[in-house]
């Protein structure tokens, strides 16, 4: 029972007792757990404060450490010039920063030079041949700007029309706009009657606009007076101009065109006997003339063939007395815009193949020649450079300032590619001193431009920081910043370099500049480069001539690389021919550019010889200059086969025929003329007669020897002098007379090379002999 008993207390209330124990155990390991962790986070927090002791000890040691090194440092500023230079470079450090953390990364890329986009759904066509050809998207890459095309000639094409490899040419790029009439309309439709041609009133006043419509009915207007004052619609009738860039230079062009006329535009450096030549030889019976003083110079040799002069400004009595005694009648540009429309006589559209203008050049000796371009010409070389430019291209938003004379290529295809996609002119007020007030005033975004303007911004820019040491550092600093944004494809104007150097640069071209297309005459790699990056825009730089329309090649976007003129454009190809004499090959890859295309011109007006001169019988233009293939496929001109060069602005310089003129001179034995094509002025090499120059000398008691005569400012000075007045005398116009010369005592010789066994110059070779002293002319004239 005991057994029992127990056996029974174990049950019931030995199981509660073991329940207790268990409960018992768990609340001492809590208990203990606690404890553990309380000891453990003792501990923690002693290891924790003994570390921030040791921590404040080490940075007290590093404080008083800096407060001595500061001490020593203070020593050391005037280095760096004092606390301003410190602060100065401080600054330049944080400007430094500030760009680095917030230059962009260049697009992907800006312009896409393997998928070049192109217009957007342009019907293009390059003959008749190929009409409704789909618009084109050309690969073109960098390292091959230009394909050639396979024959012994080693010709070159533009990669940027596919066709050009089998011999085809753009022609236009919309089927309905094919002549200067045409693209004028469309543009009339494009800009929804925008603003068209605009133009100040005078000093600090605003642009004033005409829009397209307006500006389409004057110029039908003013082409039906035309024809009310005997004028026959037709090729057979030229129209002079002789103004400078205003609307109703556009006006009358747009006039001509409504009847099929032809445009001659007339310009001052011609000279009044040249006008006169051009009058007679296009027998033109009518010129559209801008003031009294252009008229007065037409009637000073008025052809017989001229019989009405009709003026845009007011003209004095006086002038109207002696047009009259002429048998000239004078009448004023808005009487026949009136007497046009009350008599409103139908248009007459041209076709492409007929002309739209004879331009002049006066690029050699002699009287000008007539260079006969064609509507197609135009419309093809304007076409080709909007292909080429792709998202670049003008658009119905753009505003270009019109400064270039209208009378050369230039700037016609710039602005009719403008009037095309219903872009809008502003004319600067006529004073060239005063462009940068018209440039303020108009804000244009585009701009054909030449490189004396771009050598002017670079000159001042250099010479504003000239006198100070800080901005040379930061002139520096930003252009090498930009320069690398340049060559990772990234071009805008909106950098921290450009908000603090390059700001008045932007400001003084109307600060919204976004492209600028460069011709006439070649441009010095630094300063192509300065202005790219001071201005922010796209710069593209073009070669080409009157007699090819203008272009003939044009750099690609996106390449920054200068010292070169790019691919040649779509409507032409460009291959290189052997000159012998300068012994340059085509082999080697030089040698005389020649162009054939939709771009070459007619040939010159009545001069069928001279166009066979410069034409050869498979319709290759012989252009004169010689160029280089560079291992890319662009262009690059580095001679002239005829010894004509330009100067910066754009005027041609015949060396030889200003040396016949100086040589007539008593104190000239020999002479040598040069200039270059990145200077604006000539410079002269003279080899004084001894006999006249000593016999000057001594009756003017100067003593010496005929070396130390010729090192003598005053002889130099009398030399000088009479040269000029020798070139005044044979009607030498400013830019062909020389600035400065060099006297050399001796004389230019077979013996020391610098003559050809027949008694010629070796130009080549008198010009790098007396390389020295050119430079050294030319460094003193800057």
């Amino acid at each position: 029972m005991c057994n029992n008993n127990n056996k029974m207390g174990s049950g019931k209330f030995g199981l509660s007792v073991k329940k207790e124990k268990v409960n018992m155990t768990e609340a001492n390991k809590t208990e203990f757990s606690v404890k553990e962790k309380c000891r453990k986070l003792k501990k923690k927090l002693t290891k924790t404060e003994k570390m921030k002791t040791e921590t404040n000890s080490k940075e007290k040691t590093i404080w008083w450490n800096q407060c001595s090194s500061l001490s020593e440092i203070d020593q050391y500023l005037w280095m760096v010039g004092g606390s301003a230079g410190a602060l100065a470079l401080t600054g330049v450090a944080a400007a430094s920063a500030f760009y680095l953390s917030t230059r962009p990364k260049p697009e992907k890329p800006l312009v896409t030079l393997h998928e070049q986009s192109l217009l957007e759904t342009f019907k293009m066509a390059c003959c008749d041949c190929c009409i409704g050809v789909a618009p084109i998207r050309p690969p073109i890459n960098l390292n091959e700007q230009s394909d050639s095309v396979k024959g012994p000639e080693m010709v070159r094409v533009s990669k940027f029309y596919k066709e050009a490899k089998n011999g085809r040419y753009l022609r236009y790029l919309h089927e309905d706009t094919r002549t200067l009439y045409e693209t004028f309309r469309r543009g009339v439709k494009e800009s929804n009657n925008g603003n068209c041609l605009g133009w100040r009133e005078g000093p600090n006043k605003p642009y004033v606009w005409q829009t397209y419509n307006e500006t389409l009915l004057r110029a039908k207007n003013f082409g039906s007076g035309l024809i009310c004052q005997g004028l026959v619609p037709g090729q057979g009738t030229f129209v002079g101009i002789y103004a400078q860039n205003c609307p109703e230079w556009i006006m009358a062009e747009q006039a001509a065109y409504c009847y099929s006329m032809v445009i001659v535009p007339l310009y001052d450096t011609l000279g009044a006997n040249a006008c006169a030549f051009i009058i007679n030889q296009t027998e033109m019976s009518v010129v559209v003339c801008e003031d009294d003083k252009k008229a007065n110079l037409l009637l000073d040799q008025s052809p017989r063939c001229l019989r009405k002069l009709i003026t845009i400004k007011e003209v004095s009595p006086s002038t109207h007395q002696r047009a009259k005694s002429r048998g000239v009648e004078i009448i004023k540009f808005s009487d026949v815009e009136i007497l046009g429309a009350q008599k409103d006589h139908p248009c007459v559209p041209p076709k492409p193949e007929n002309l739209c203008t004879i331009c002049y050049t006066s690029g050699t000796t002699g009287m000008p020649k007539g260079v006969m371009l064609s509507h197609e010409n135009v419309v093809a070389s304007m076409c080709s450079v909007t292909m080429q430019l792709g998202e670049h291209r003008p658009t119905k938003n753009d505003v270009m300032i019109s400064f270039l004379p209208l009378a050369h290529m230039l700037e016609r295809c710039c602005e009719n590619a403008l009037y095309m996609v219903g872009g809008a002119v502003g004319f600067y007020s006529g004073d060239i001193r005063r462009l940068g007030d018209d440039l303020a005033a108009l804000k244009p975004t585009m701009m054909p431009a030449v490189p004396r303007l771009l050598n002017r911004l670079y000159d001042k820019a250099q010479n504003e920081i000239s006198n100070s040491k800080i901005k040379k550092l930061l002139f520096n600093m930003a252009l090498s910043a930009k320069e690398s944004e340049l060559k990772r494809g990234i071009i805008r104007g909106d950098s921290i370099w450009d908000k603090l150097v390059f700001r008045k640069v932007r400001e003084g071209m109307g600060g919204r500049l976004r492209i600028i297309v460069v011709g006439s005459a070649p441009l010095a790699g630094n300063v192509l480069t300065f202005a790219r990056c001071a201005l922010g825009c796209l710069i593209v730089e073009g070669y080409g001539q009157t007699e090819c329309t203008a272009p003939v090649t044009l750099t690609v976007q996106g390449d920054h690389v200068p010292e070169h003129v790019g691919p040649p454009v779509a409507c032409c190809k460009v291959k290189l021919v052997d000159v012998p004499e300068m012994e340059y090959y085509a082999a080697q890859g030089q040698g005389e550019v020649c162009v054939q295309g939709a771009n070459v011109f007619k040939g010159y007006f009545k001069e069928p010889e001279k166009t066979r001169q410069v034409i050869d019988q498979d319709g290759w233009h012989h252009t004169g200059d010689v160029g280089k293939w560079m291992p890319n496929g662009t262009l690059k001109i580095i001679d002239r086969r005829k010894h004509i060069f330009k100067l910066s602005q754009g005027e041609y310089i015949v060396p030889e025929k200003i040396e016949n003129i100086y040589i007539r001179s008593q104190y000239v034995e020999q002479v040598f003329v040069h200039g270059e094509s990145l200077k604006s002025c000539v410079v002269g090499i003279v080899v004084p007669d001894v006999d006249v120059v000593k016999c000057w000398a001594l009756e003017n008691g100067i003593k010496g020897t005929f070396s130390a005569l010729c090192e003598d400012e005053r002889v130099k000075s009398i030399i000088l002098e009479d040269m000029l007045q020798w070139g005044r005398n044979a009607g030498l116009k400013t830019f062909e007379q020389v600035k400065d010369i060099y006297l050399h005592p001796d004389p230019f010789s077979v013996q020391n090379g610098l003559l050809t066994p027949t008694m010629k110059a070796k130009r080549p070779e008198i010009r790098n002999y007396f390389k020295p002293q050119i430079d050294d002319m030319y460094k003193k004239l800057e």
